[in-house]
């Protein structure tokens, strides 16, 4: 039985019997189409006021009918032939559609490897669409095809009429294509590269009047360690410069298609934003790009999954994904029929997209329940070690700051330390002896490393981490560290600040100690120590300034002794 895909939400039987009717007809194997068939598909795409693409293979054969843009109707990759990689996959797809071929559909054209992909435009413009009795008819028709050496891996024609598409031997053009991409020795398309392993990704970076350059700049190279951090490769950055963002595409829509046009220039299989986007931009932004779309938030969840190693860590992170995909689930085609409440609102019965939706909610409630035992359990924890009058300094900084590094130098507690972003996510707590060299007297502290911290810490993680920040609000002093070799480090500051604003209780106690001495220039140091008088300056890796560094630990812990001990009393 022949299946319409797509979306056919709204459709009456009788257009649904006039698509079916489509897979009878079909074409001659040495023309695109027939003037026939041409108007009888733009006449059905105008009375049912959707595209329609058609599919057909090179003996003539309609082997797929269906409802929407040629970016929203693919043939999926098992349903393509498959061929060496000198040749096309033997399938043109003829779509008949308001306007000519945009970025997004010449992107699926590439990833398909379509023979052609042929629009047919209508004569009744889209407001006249619905009007009693108006038939469209092809107005422009435009062949679009794959090309080897051009900005772009498509070119599309001028716009012809419908005989002159009609006339033109179709064998013999598809036979001159295939001749020229053997003859390239580009073969393999640059759409093969999208197969390759690891995300190949475009970057896409939108300044907005309330950001600064310099805050700009700084979120799009972090951005790229965040990317690399995950496991995949800039490829190429693009940004715009907007008031605000655009509400339905955060960007442009000539942006749109440079963006889709450069994506299959370089191979990417990615594109990254630099901000949050809504579940609505997302879908919009795909099906005019054609590729997959992300956004900062979803890159460091990713992150965050690939780095967990602790039972504890991935609770939360499982509940922080869980609560950024239950806004962002999307049915598709038929299964968006809802089971409403009232008259004329009642469905056949719950949908995939509700089952999904009630599946993930009792998923979060669940793992919330779960975080919550994990809350109580570091509070006992919390307690017997306050029990003991043993003080705790809570480590916290930037991701990337080096707590980690510095944490193993002091207490030789082995934490995995690596020269990338959330390189660790667990909470490590160990004792630190320190001896006073006045008195000889020995001083025991714990020093507890926490997750970094980051620009916009994404609300999910917040409320996901309660339970390990809490490690951070229970301590009895803070130390802050900052790697002053990055260019950044002030934001850094500023961000650090922010998160810890955000909690219900700080200890009153903090220090600073600037990180990453050895690779510092004397200016930079010198605007440290101006702006931060009280503050250390140390090298974990070279070990500079550590001795000083525990003397003031030793001080922070005198201050900090008499609360401790008050508090139990």
């Amino acid at each position: 039985m022949e299946t319409i895909y797509g979306n056919i939400q709204g459709l009456k039987s009788s257009h649904i019997k006039q698509l079916k009717q489509l897979y009878e007809e079909r074409q001659p194997s040495d023309r695109v189409t027939t003037p026939e068939f041409a108007q009888t598909l733009v006449a059905i795409s105008g009375e049912i006021h959707h595209p329609v693409c058609i599919y057909v293979n090179r003996r003539g054969q309609t082997i797929r009918v269906a409802v929407g843009t040629p970016s929203q109707t693919q043939l999926p990759p098992a349903e393509l032939p498959r061929h060496s990689a000198e040749r096309l996959s033997g399938i043109r797809c003829i779509a008949a559609q308001p306007h000519p071929p945009d970025a997004a559909s010449l992107t699926a054209m590439v990833q398909q490897r379509l023979d052609a992909l042929v629009v047919l435009t209508p004569t009744i413009e889209a407001s006249d669409r619905k009007k009693k009795g108006a038939t469209a008819h092809v107005k422009q028709a435009y062949l679009a095809y794959l090309v080897t050496d051009g900005e772009t891996p498509w070119t599309v024609s001028p716009p012809m009429s419908l005989d002159a598409l009609t006339d033109q031997d179709f064998d013999d053009l598809v036979h001159e294509w295939e001749k020229e991409f053997k003859e390239s020795g580009n073969g393999t398309f640059q759409f093969e590269q999208l197969e390759s392993d690891g995300d190949k990704v475009l970057l896409v970076g939108l300044m907005t009047d309330d950001v600064t350059p310099q805050r700009f700049q700084d979120g799009l190279d972090e951005l790229v360690r965040l990317v690399e951090s995950a496991g995949g490769k800039v490829l190429e950055t693009v940004t715009q410069k907007r008031s605000r963002p655009h509400p339905q595409t955060v960007i442009g829509e000539g942006k749109i298609e440079e963006i889709a046009a450069l994506a299959q220039k370089i191979g990417a299989n990615l594109v990254v934003f630099d901000r949050d986007i809504s579940a609505s931009q997302v879908r919009n932004l795909e099906n005019k790009i054609g590729i997959r779309v992300v956004d900062r938030t979803e890159v460091i969840l990713d992150i965050f999954a690939q780095r967990a190693q602790s039972q504890a860590g991935k609770l939360q992170v499982e509940l922080a994904q869980m609560e950024y995909m239950l806004p962002r689930l999307r049915g598709r085609g038929q299964e968006m029929s809802r089971l409403g409440g009232g008259i004329g609102t009642r469905g056949p019965g719950e949908t995939k997209l509700e089952t999904e939706r009630r599946t993930i909610q009792r998923r979060i409630a669940q793992l919330q329940q779960e975080v919550n035992q994990l809350q109580a359990h570091r509070a006992r924890l919390r307690q017997q070690r306050q029990q003991q009058e043993i003080p705790a300094i809570a480590v916290v900084g930037y991701t990337n700051a080096g707590k980690s590094t510095l944490l193993n130098v002091l207490t030789h507690a082995e934490v995995y330390t690596a020269d990338q972003l959330f390189a660790t996510l667990d909470p490590t707590t160990r004792k630190l002896v320190i001896t006073n060299p006045e008195t000889h007297e020995k001083r025991s502290v714990l020093l507890i490393d926490t997750v970094g911290f980051i620009h916009e810490l994404p609300p999910p993680l917040m409320d996901a981490f309660r339970a390990t920040l809490e490690e951070v609000t229970e301590a009895d002093a803070l130390l802050h560290v900052v790697d002053l070799s990055h260019p950044a480090w002030e934001s850094h500051i500023s961000s650090v600040k922010e998160v810890l604003g955000e909690m219900p209780a700080l200890p009153g106690k903090a220090l600073i100690a600037f990180n990453k001495l050895d690779r510092v220039d004397s200016e930079t140091l010198a605007l440290a120590q101006r702006e931060y008088p009280e503050a250390i300056f140390i090298s974990a890796t070279e070990r500079l300034g550590l001795d000083t560094l525990r003397q003031r630990l030793v001080q922070l812990i005198n201050e900090v002794a008499s609360p401790v001990v008050t508090a139990q009393s």
